[in-house]
């Protein structure tokens, strides 16, 4: 069990102030509004912890709040001052006598966009974790918390961001949050901030590496290239969990028939899991990938020329490989949506599949419906996450707030992605660029067989096309796990992406 202790000053802030972590409202002795409101400050608390015992003990330092971040206001050629425009909250962990000049640091996050950093944090890098079990067997409330001795902190120090509006993180006075609500706002606000803590903690000659889980995936390629064109900050690696660099490869929309293609190797995943078809695993996703990638393909490309014997025999091989009935195939000309899949796969069973894990299961609101509204599998997520969060961040962090922690929040959208008006949301060609620039940056990608929101067929193809010459493909590894988009849900594959991660920061640093 990890124990606090106090390590240092506790923090300091103006009570009620902008860098109170309640956000109270900004008022004089008296109540009445002052002139000139307080500036926000940094309002850090830090804890000493050890788990583990023996050669496998670990002694490390937490520090968890918020920083202020500031940007240079000029007007009329005259520099006003740095401004304050977000404060921005993160738990880090530094193992305690390592050489900070040496020792590696991964900055991680989640995705969404609108989600905070607890799903990484507690469930696979940091030193504790959920205990919340898996699919069929999940623990009743309140579940708990325990060391988690397969942490990343044992191969490097770790830094956990929450975006502006997720998590405690919040804009500043005069500042609104659509002003970080997009694709460049927030890559600038996250590169800022990484800059910032590298800065305060001496940790410019550390090995970096940058680890994002789904749209976190998206944002980690988008800094890999901004770091190195910004501050001139060079990565060690890539943690790509989930991966999704296109948004058109995973993307349903009428006249893009891509997605149908590539979902497929997942539909028989979730189905073979099912026992809806038989054989084994990986073959049976093999014969869906080749499947994927020729036959369909063209058979979605010929349109209403695909007629006769020719689509017959397309319909029975696709729902051979899906356990779907060979008429709604049809009737769905070959095109059936995730949500129509997991309303269709289980109907028989009076059962709908989850999204992001399609291993889980629930109970449909109509049983006659085309397409699912509800994620069983994110209703099994979020309420072991957010106990343990809220118990552990005032418990052993030491850290107090009256503002709600969002762990996954709608308040980000609509999400701006105008730098891509006319044209697919990518940043494989941020990735491309990185790679070309940085000679050594490695890429580790981890898939889920059971994940239908960043299918793994979908992230092969969009490293297949990324414009890198062959050689720099020697960089970039694969990790496949029978799990969904969280594949640390499922406890064999949460062992060995650990073991898979720490041995790749080892060899990448």
């Amino acid at each position: 069990m990890a124990g606090t202790e106090p390590a240092g000053p506790a923090r300091a802030t103006t009570p009620g102030g902008a860098g109170s972590p309640d956000g109270g409202d900004r008022s004089g002795p008296a109540g009445s509004p002052t002139d000139s409101p307080p500036e926000p400050s940094d309002d850090l608390v830090s804890t000493r912890h050890e788990i583990g015992s023996g050669r496998r003990k670990l002694s490390y330092t937490a520090t968890t709040g918020r920083m202020v971040l500031r940007e240079e206001v000029i007007e009329e050629k005259k520099f006003l001052g740095p401004k304050p425009r977000a404060e921005i909250f993160s738990v880090s962990y530094v193992l305690d006598g390592a050489d900070p000049h040496t020792r590696p640091v991964t900055f991680a996050f989640n995705g969404g966009p609108g989600s905070s950093s607890v799903w990484l944090h507690l469930g696979l890098f940091g030193p504790r974790r959920v205990q919340m079990a898996d699919a069929g067997d999940l623990r009743p409330p309140p579940y708990g918390l325990t060391d988690n001795l397969e942490t990343l902190l044992v191969a490097s120090d770790l830094v956990f961001i929450d975006p502006v509006s997720t998590g405690y993180s919040r804009t500043s006075q005069g500042h609104t949050a659509d002003d970080f609500h997009g694709y460049t706002r927030d890559v600038e606000s996250v590169a800022e901030f990484i800059r910032l803590w590298t800065s305060r903690n001496d940790r410019w000659l550390s090995p970096k590496f940058l680890a994002g889980e789904s749209y976190g995936t998206t944002r980690a390629a988008a800094l890999a290239a901004a770091l190195a064109d910004g501050p001139g900050m060079y990565l060690s690696g890539l943690i790509l969990v989930s991966s999704v660099l296109d948004i058109g490869s995973v993307d349903f929309t009428e006249g893009n028939d891509l997605p149908y293609a590539l979902y497929l190797p997942t539909y028989t995943a979730a189905a073979h899991y099912h026992g809806v078809i038989d054989g084994e695993l990986t073959a049976r996703v093999a014969e869906a990938e080749e499947f994927a990638a020729r036959d369909l393909p063209w058979a979605l490309a010929r349109g209403s020329r695909l007629r006769g014997a020719e689509r017959d025999a397309i319909v029975a091989r696709y729902a051979q490989l899906t356990g779907l009935d060979p008429g709604y195939v049809d009737r769905a000309d070959l095109r059936v949506t995730l949500f129509a899949f997991c309303a269709e796969l289980l109907r028989h069973r009076a059962l709908e599949t989850g999204r992001l894990d399609l291993r889980f299961t629930g109970w449909p609101d109509d049983r006659n419906a085309g397409s699912t509204t509800e994620d069983p599998s994110y209703r099994a997520l979020m309420g072991p996450y957010a106990a343990a969060f809220n118990s552990y961040v005032r418990g052993e962090l030491g850290y107090s707030s009256d503002l709600a922690y969002r762990l996954l929040t709608p308040n980000v959208n609509p999400w701006s992605y105008a730098e891509f008006e006319g044209r697919s949301i990518e940043v494989a060609t941020s990735l491309a660029r990185a790679i070309c620039a940085n000679r050594t940056l490695r890429v580790h990608v981890s898939c889920g067989y059971y994940d239908g929101a960043t299918p793994h067929f979908a992230a092969e193809h969009v490293f297949a096309h990324l414009r890198i010459p062959d050689s720099a493909h020697e960089r970039i590894e694969w990790a496949r796990y029978e799990a969904g988009h969280m594949t640390y849900v499922h406890e064999p594959s949460r062992r060995r992406q650990s073991a898979d991660l720490i041995d790749f920061v080892r060899r990448s640093s």
